[in-house]
Parts: structure tokens; C-alpha cells; sequence
């Protein structure tokens, strides 16, 4: 699994704690763990959770199991919350989640007002829970312990609240009863019920029992884990006695935000990494089917060896699939998922979501079978699949268990994009069927096929061959007579159908145009002379001629949304023309925004936007060319470039990227969030003046509002935990981001990176943590401690540090980076020219004004309207302008 997948579904959390008795920290094995329950009622239990003494990793782990229920019911060590169910009915795996019931009753007291129910388990985090509470005349409030906050939820009835939706079932004449849903990730609460002054009806025996009790249940709830006998890998490591991933073939993660750590297996290894030799290599396939005459089919949907319908049909448990309705073709993976097709040629399955969340992970791909990936198509998701997680050589050293049995058939690698997966079978060219059964590669008789031979065909074993015919003088006669006429025919038909192509084509781009809202486009370029001077709709014959009709040689780089061409205009002006690769709505969307904030802003350090190209499915944006790539790939080149930008440099382009953020968020009435800042969006041009680009993700704000809210778009590693975790962006997220590009600039490091350990780790968390303990110049990089002094390196650590505050209105503004940075720059100036007294000294400060631009921003573009002029734009100024009159000598 990669590192975002691995992180993000555990955001780690529990107070630190020590083992109490019980508890497991040693070298747990399958062998000492052997007298350990393995299950209770129809939940598998793995380490490290158990059951009993010596079972269990640490006190929370500590599961029981109440046989007196039919089926036995597993609890949590409270008592109180049943485990019903994790991915694959399995407790104690990774970081998947785990799936739990709670019920509980308060029995009401006369005379008492005041009732509490606290959940608080150090070890695990609520990621969300939908409580059913029933009650009579209460208010009900949610106590956050971290947040130290009170929130009244609901009264009475249960009346819809504005801050957590709440469902009245029925009045409260009797019985009340509501539905609180926790929609975040919280360590621990409590629920507190305050019964009514007015209210004594609950005595009288006429009245329900439930005037005399309050009953809190849930069957929707999921929990996230980790182990937190420590905060991090590193400190976990420290003492190998007590350190969880015990497997040799595993590896460690930190946890984002709150201390703890998980153990996964190693690429192509799986199994329970906190076990001795607990990840191995899969040995999961079987190539012989173990029972006769299996069914062959649901319905109409073929089901092929190695997948099965029953038990002993499938090559392994994980291809076992179930067919629930033969009339209907209802093939099941799960309760969740449908199968519609199976391929085994191309390895694909095609799977449609029942459920209402068609975002969630497929409840298939779990760590015990990690053989399987994801690709979206346009009405069900295509899953590639994989015989096992081997590669094609390992596979063939144990032909006891190898998949391409067929004589005919190869074994291939499957790939994702998180690396490689598995092998997959396949029969070779010129055979068709199954290669994962014997003999299941057959020939094709290559010639039914119409056209394959101008004469006699042959077919022969795996290909074919022709003679020719010995009527050949006869065919010759028959073509002179009629050939003629078949040459006016086709001559004609070429010229119908090339003018018909011509004319669909023009069509297409006609309405890819209207849809892409170039006629509001041309009169937004037409009523304001402004736009008409700075965007430009290309045609696509155009760009096609710019960039050799878009040659593979021309293109300058690959991105998430699309990759970038080298193009030349016919006035020869150099542009960068960005096509997108993925075809959706929303990708649309990002481009038409792009084109509307970068077709208002002028702005020397933001990438200018010569115009755009309306004529495809997704609009072309075309930029003016910035040779010199990106400062994230200047950064972190290979070790074998030698070229490396001097601090000087590195404060210059900070100092600029910082100006044309503060130009965004306070210089026109209509703020922009850019919401996606990082160095691989800070350009560079042949003067190493920095340019900041890519605004597919950014947001329009009226200056009088603070926030919006969206759903969560970023990039790992840059992103506002703030944001992540309540949906709302303000200028501050841009700040945090940009304190990240910081640490880079001072470390030299990824902003996510692999330690000396091996381990991967988080930079902001890294930087933040390392500091505390070491002084600045012993994390910065050799080439920065050389290059400056320790005072600056500690103001722009500084600053760096107040741009990562958790909260964001602890995070200074924009403005106060930019201003931080000028002020260093010109005490370095002046401090140069002390020592030199020359002008050598001050020509690498003066070449730069950092927020220079020509006029304020102002939007008429999709209905957003603003004045053309702000005395927000007095909020940015330059470098020059500052240190003439602050600093400078004159």
C-alpha cells in the first residue's frame, strides 16, 4: 500500500499510556498465541487485539466475549461497545476500521436532573456514529473533552438543530425519540441529559416505562486504532522490546496529528506485520478446482475458472463470488458490490455500487488480499485483478500453485498506479479461452476470418498462411471489366464521406464551444477592454500548428489533471499549453475557473494566461512559457546536478511567491484562496523570478466574508490539517501551505519523505518536532547553514513555524510573510553593503519587486461583478519600495 493509504485513514490518537496487566509486549507469534480464542460468534479476532490474558497488545485491546447471546457477541474491554463487524468480518487488522454497536441505559432518578454517558477509549478515535436516543422532556448536550465544548443537540421532541442533524420521530406525548449523527473524528465525549424543571409526569404509573429510563443504542459506528505505548515509530523503535512491528518483512507509519503508530507489510508481502514471521509471500492460489461440475454462470454473466460460485469452485476464497438471483443475473462480491462481466483476456471485473456511497473503498481489497486496484469507468468501476501477489519468476518456481496452466498461455505483471500488484494469466497470440485451466489455450482458425488472404488460406497451429489462387488470369478480367466502375464509385464515396467528417467535426467543435461557455467568454472579451488586452480564443487548428499537432517530443511535463505541451505561436511567442486527461465535469469546471481568475489578474509573479481554446470536450489553456521549470524540481534534483540555488535566490523567489499570494487574498474586492499551494506551483523563468501557477482548485471570497466551504482539495503533504478537518477555506490555508514551502526551502527535504530509518515521514511534522529538540542549524541543510547566518536561518524558521500553528488563527497573514521576508532582505543588504561598500553586493537584492502589478483586480466573469479599483491593492507593495524608504541608504 502507498503512503496515503496507508496514513489518511487513521488519523492517530489516545493519550500515551502504560501496559497494565495482561497485556501483550513481547515477541507474539502464532506459536505463543496458539491457546488465544480465534473467534467469537461470526468476528475473527487477530493480534493485536485478543481475548484473555497474554492475547492482547495493549489494555484497550482487550476484547470479551459473551457466549450467553445466540451468537456469541464480542465487546470492547467497557463492556458496552460490541464489535460487529470490520472489512472482511475481521478484528485487528492495520488501519482499517472497526465496526461497533453501543447500547446503554440510564435509569432516571426523582429529584435528579442531571444524567451523563462518557465514551472514552485511549486507544481508539469515534470516526463516526449515529446515536438513537429515547427520552422524555430532556435537553440533550455534547461534551467535547478536547475542545472543552458544550452543544445542545436537542429539546423535548428532538427539534432540528443548525449544528448536527437531528430526526423527530414523534412528539414527546409519552415517548420522544431522535437521532444524533457525530460526523467527525472525536477521542472522547460525553452526552448529558437535563431533564425538565416543569416536568414530574414521569412518576405517574400511567405514563410509558420510558419516562423512567433513557436508552442510547447505535448500530452505525466505526472506530479508527493504533498502538500509543508510544507517540511515533522513531521513539518506538528506541526500545525494541516493546516495538510492534515484530514481523521481518513489515514497517512502521506515524500517525498525522495525534501520537501513536500501525504496522504494515512490506510491498508484496501480507499477513499480520505484528507477528513473527506474521508477512509472507501469497501462497493463497490453488490451480486445481477441488470440486466437479461447479456452475459456470449467473444468468447471463459467464463466471470462469479461477472465479467460483461455490466453495472448492474458486482458485481462492478471494474469487468465490455469489449469485443471489438467476433470473436477474445478480452476481455478488459482497452485500455491497455487483459483478457485471468478468474478462479474463484483459484481467478486468466490472463492478457496480449498491450501496448509496459510490466513493468508498470496495469492502474486496483488504490487506489479506492485496491483489486488486481501481479504475473508474463511466457506468460501473473496472477492478484489475491479479492470480496472486508474486511476480511472473517467483510464480513459476512453485508450479504447484502457478495460475497459467494452459500450454499456450504467458504469465504478465499487472501494474497500479501505487506500483506493482500481481500476475495475471493470458493466452498467446493466435489462441483464445482460459489459460488458468489445462488445455484451455485453443487454437483460432484464423481463416474464417473475412479478408485474412488474397488467395488460398492455410491455418496451422497458432497462425496461418496463404498461397495464391490458380484462377488468377480469370480474376484479372473480371477486375479489368469491372474495376472502372468500382474506382468512380469508391472515388465518390471517399469524397461524400470525407465532407461528411468535415462537417461532424465542425459540429462537434461548435458545441464543445457553446458548452464550455465561450459565447459568454466572447462577450466578456467584448464589453471589457481590459480582457480583450490580455485573453485571446484560439482555435484548435491553431495549437494543433503551435505544437506540431501535439507531438509526444513537445510536452513538457505530466500532472494529476493533464500534461503540459511546448508550443510556438504563428507571432513566434513561446506559450505552454495545458490539455487535460481526464474527462469529467468537474475537470471542466477547474479549467472554466482557472480561465476566469487568471483572465483578471496582472500581476508580474503570477503566471500570465495569453488565453484559451474552447473547441475540445475540456478547454486548452494556453500560458506564457516558463523555461525554467519548477522550483520543487530545482529543490529535490538528483544528487548528480550540481546546480543549486544560493539563499539569496531562495529568499527572492519566497519573498515574490509570498507577494502574489498577499496580492490574491487583500488587492481587489474579491479575494482568491488559492487553496493548493506548493513548490511544484512556483515556476521559474529564465531570471529565476519566481511565477505562481496552476488555479484549477482556487476559490473566488467576497473581501467581506472570512471563509467558504468546500469539499477538502489539495495536495498531501501541503495541506491545512485545519481545512482537512472542517471543510472550511480561508486565507489561512494558503498560509500553512506556504510554511511548508518554507521548511523546504531551509531542509531540502520532500514534504514527504523517507528518513535514514526507511521510515516515511510528514515534513511539517518532522520540522516541528525536530526543533524542540535540536537546535535549527543541526536540521538545515549543509548547503543553507553555508550559505547564510544562524540569525536568519532562525527568523525564517520562525516564520515558518507560525505558518504551520494548527490553528489557523494563530497563522499570521499573508501580508506579515511578505513583510517578514522584505525586512530580512533588507537588513541582508544592508549588512552586505557594511562589509563590502560596493555595489557588487546589493545587485542580487535590487533586481526584484516582488508585488509589483499593474492594476486591481476586478470580475465580471460568470455573473461575479466588482469595482475595478480597492484600497485593498495598497496592502501589497515591493521590496523596493519598502527598503527605499525604510532601509536603504541612501
Amino acid at each position: 500500500m502507498g503512503l496515503l493509504d496507508a496514513i489518511l485513514p487513521v488519523l492517530f490518537f489516545g493519550l500515551l499510556q502504560m501496559p497494565r496487566a495482561g497485556a501483550s509486549l513481547g515477541l507474539p507469534s502464532a506459536t505463543t498465541l496458539s491457546s488465544c480464542p480465534k473467534r467469537c460468534g461470526n468476528v475473527d479476532i487477530i493480534y493485536p487485539f485478543g481475548i484473555g490474558s497474554g492475547c492482547f497488545r495493549q489494555p484497550d485491546f482487550n476484547l470479551t466475549c459473551d457466549d450467553t447471546n445466540q451468537p456469541p457477541k464480542l465487546f470492547l474491554h467497557d463492556g458496552a461497545t460490541e464489535v460487529v463487524a470490520t472489512p472482511r468480518n475481521t478484528v485487528g487488522w492495520s488501519s482499517l476500521m472497526t465496526y461497533v454497536a453501543i447500547s446503554h441505559t440510564i435509569p432516571m432518578i426523582p429529584d435528579v436532573r442531571i444524567y451523563n454517558f462518557l465514551w472514552n477509549l485511549s486507544s481508539f478515535i469515534m470516526a463516526y456514529a449515529s446515536f438513537n436516543i429515547t427520552g422524555c422532556d430532556l435537553d440533550i448536550y455534547l461534551l467535547e473533552q478536547e475542545r472543552n465544548s458544550s452543544i445542545l443537540l436537542c429539546t423535548n421532541s428532538c427539534l432540528h438543530s443548525n449544528i448536527t442533524e437531528m430526526v423527530a420521530r414523534q412528539n414527546c406525548n409519552g415517548t420522544g425519540c431522535c437521532t444524533v449523527d457525530i460526523k467527525w473524528d472525536i477521542r472522547d465525549f460525553q452526552l448529558k441529559f437535563v431533564r425538565h424543571n416543569k416536568t414530574k409526569l414521569y412518576a405517574y404509573s400511567s405514563r410509558s416505562s420510558l419516562w423512567d429510563m433513557i436508552n442510547i443504542t447505535t448500530n452505525n459506528a466505526a472506530l479508527r486504532w493504533s498502538i500509543v505505548d508510544q507517540p511515533t515509530c522513531a521513539r518506538a523503535m528506541d526500545n525494541k522490546t516493546n516495538y510492534a512491528c515484530v514481523s521481518i518483512n513489515s514497517q512502521c507509519y506515524d500517525g498525522l496529528w495525534d501520537p501513536g503508530y500501525i504496522c504494515e507489510c512490506n510491498s508484496g508481502y501480507e499477513g499480520n506485520p505484528y507477528l513473527l514471521d506474521g508477512c509472507k509471500r501469497d501462497e493463497g492460489y490453488s490451480p486445481i478446482q477441488l470440486k466437479e461440475n461447479c456452475a459456470q454462470s449467473c444468468g447471463n454473466i459467464a463466471v470462469p475458472f479461477p472465479f467460483g460460485l461455490q466453495e472448492g469452485c474458486s482458485a481462492r476464497k478471494l474469487f468465490q463470488l455469489n449469485c443471489t438471483n438467476v433470473t436477474s443475473s445478480m452476481l455478488q462480491f459482497d452485500d455491497d458490490h455487483v459483478v457485471t462481466y468478468i474478462n479474463l483476456t484483459e484481467g478486468l471485473v466490472g463492478i457496480r455500487f449498491t450501496s448509496r456511497y459510490e466513493d468508498q473503498e470496495l469492502g474486496m481489497y483488504v490487506p489479506e488480499e492485496p491483489n486488486m486496484f481501481v479504475g473508474f469507468g463511466e457506468s460501473v468501476v473496472l477492478v484489475r485483478w491479479a492470480a496472486a501477489n508474486l511476480t511472473c519468476q517467483e510464480a513459476q518456481k512453485n508450479l504447484s500453485q502457478y495460475a497459467c496452466v494452459s500450454t499456450n498461455s504467458i504469465c504478465l505483471g499487472v501494474n497500479s498506479m501505487k506500483g506493482y500488484v500481481g500476475y495475471r494469466c493470458k493466452c498467446l497470440d493466435g489462441f483464445q479461452g482460459n489459460p488458468y485451466i489445462t488445455n484451455g489455450c485453443e487454437d483460432i482458425d484464423k481463416c474464417g476470418m473475412p479478408g485474412i488472404c488474397k488467395g488460398v488460406c492455410h491455418n496451422v497451429v497458432g497462425s496461418y498462411y496463404c498461397t495464391k489462387r490458380h484462377n488468377l488470369l480469370f480474376g484479372v478480367i473480371i477486375g479489368l471489366s469491372v474495376g472502372f466502375g468500382i474506382l468512380l464509385s469508391a472515388l465518390g464515396v471517399m469524397f461524400l464521406i470525407r465532407r461528411w467528417k468535415r462537417d461532424i467535426e465542425k459540429q462537434l467543435r461548435r458545441k464543445y464551444f457553446r458548452k464550455n461557455q465561450g459565447l459568454l467568454l466572447e462577450q466578456l472579451i467584448s464589453s471589457d477592454e481590459n480582457a480583450n488586452n490580455k485573453t485571446n480564443i484560439f482555435s484548435l487548428e491553431e495549437l494543433k500548428k503551435a505544437t506540431n499537432n501535439f507531438d509526444p517530443s513537445r510536452i513538457l511535463g505530466r500532472g494529476g489533471h493533464g500534461m503540459v505541451y511546448k508550443g510556438i505561436l504563428s507571432d513566434l511567442r513561446v506559450v505552454a499549453i495545458k490539455m487535460p486527461k481526464i474527462i469529467e465535469q468537474d475537470e471542466i469546471s477547474n479549467f472554466i475557473n482557472e480561465i476566469a481568475i487568471l483572465s483578471q489578474i496582472n500581476h508580474r509573479n503570477i503566471v500570465r494566461l495569453f488565453g484559451c481554446c474552447l473547441e475540445t470536450e475540456v478547454p486548452l489553456l494556453v500560458y506564457d512559457f516558463v523555461p525554467n521549470g519548477s522550483l520543487f524540481e530545482i529543490l529535490h534534483a538528483d544528487a548528480g546536478n550540481d546546480f543549486q540555488l544560493s539563499w539569496d535566490e531562495c529568499l527572492k523567489i519566497a519573498l515574490e511567491a509570498a507577494g502574489a499570494l498577499c496580492y490574491l487574498h487583500s488587492a481587489a474586492s474579491i479575494s482568491i484562496f488559492h487553496r493548493d499551494v506548493k513548490s511544484s506551483n512556483i515556476l521559474l523563468d529564465g531570471d529565476y523570478t519566481a511565477k505562481v501557477s496552476d488555479f484549477g482548485a482556487s476559490r473566488l471570497v467576497p473581501i467581506d466574508q472570512t471563509h467558504v466551504v468546500t469539499n477538502v482539495q489539495g495536495t498531501f503533504g501541503y495541506l491545512d490539517p485545519e481545512y482537512y478537518h472542517t471543510g472550511k477555506l480561508n486565507e489561512k490555508s494558503d498560509v500553512y501551505s506556504f510554511g511548508v514551502v518554507l521548511v523546504e526551502l531551509l531542509l531540502r527535504k520532500k514534504p514527504v519523505f523517507t528518513s535514514e530509518t526507511g521510515m516515511k515521514q510528514n515534513l511539517a511534522n518532522y520540522f516541528l518536532g525536530e526543533q524542540k529538540v535540536k537546535p535549527i542549524t543541526g536540521i538545515v541543510a549543509p548547503h543553507v547553514l553555508k550559505d547564510t547566518t544562524e540569525q536568519e536561518i532562525n527568523m525564517v524558521a520562525s516564520l515558518a513555524e507560525k505558518c504551520l500553528r494548527l490553528r489557523g488563527e494563530e497563522r499570521p497573514t499573508m501580508k506579515h510573510v511578505e513583510m517578514t521576508l522584505q525586512l530580512l532582505r533588507a537588513e541582508r543588504l544592508n549588512s552586505c553593503r557594511d562589509v563590502l561598500g560596493n555595489k557588487q553586493c546589493t545587485e542580487p537584492f535590487l533586481g526584484t519587486s516582488t508585488t509589483a502589478y499593474s492594476e486591481p483586480l476586478g470580475f465580471d466573469f460568470l455573473g461575479e461583478k466588482a469595482t475595478s479599483e480597492s484600497q485593498q491593492s495598497k496592502k501589497c507593495y515591493s521590496l523596493g519600495q519598502e527598503s527605499s524608504s525604510v532601509t536603504l541608504p541612501r
